[in-house]
């Protein structure tokens, strides 16, 4: 302790005795800690603040992307669930007119097999018809046909010709008894 007390007497101090071994100088001092601060205060002003205002203003743009995806993610959300209601209602829609048109395929094919039974049915009435006329025509026919085998026979039995009202009697006669 001694030491120290000397030290301060001899060389005003032990501070000024370190400050003069590494070469400071007090005026030099000064204007250098005067030069930091003014270039510190130039460099906080013209270059920090700005970069901290820009960092807000992005903190401030990510929040508000972050509020917009939220909202997209709300609005899709909400997108998903009407196109799940409009793919029920276009699937109940689609059985509902499928069942409608099964129905009226049944209803066609009935009015259909209807048409064809009423078409068989008349197709079936003329054949019938023509049956009957074709069997009527075919009786005349043979009534003729008999009534000159008749007249011819009689004629060739008896030995006499016949005249013409012979022939049309003998005839009308054998129809009356094939009849």
């Amino acid at each position: 302790m001694n030491t120290l007390l000397l030290a301060e007497v001899d060389g005003g101090g032990q501070i000024q005795q370190i400050a003069s071994t590494f070469g400071v100088d007090w005026p030099h001092l000064a204007a250098q800690v005067i030069s930091f601060a003014i270039v510190s205060a130039l460099l906080y002003w013209l270059a920090y603040h700005p970069v901290l205002r820009m960092l807000e203003e992005r903190r401030k743009q990510i929040a508000q992307g972050l509020a917009n995806t939220e909202k997209i993610n709300a609005t899709l959300a909400a997108i998903e669930t009407q196109r799940q209601e409009v793919l029920t209602a276009a699937q109940a829609e689609a059985v509902r007119l499928i069942d409608e048109a099964r129905g009226v395929a049944r209803r066609v094919k009935e009015q259909e097999t209807q048409r064809a039974l009423a078409a068989a049915t008349k197709i079936v009435d003329k054949a019938h018809e023509a049956a009957a006329q074709e069997h009527r025509r075919m009786l005349a026919e043979l009534r003729r046909e008999v009534g000159q085998l008749v007249v011819k026979t009689t004629a060739a039995v008896t030995g006499k010709i016949l005249s013409e009202g012979d022939q049309r009697r003998l005839a009308e006669e054998t129809a009356r008894q094939l009849t």
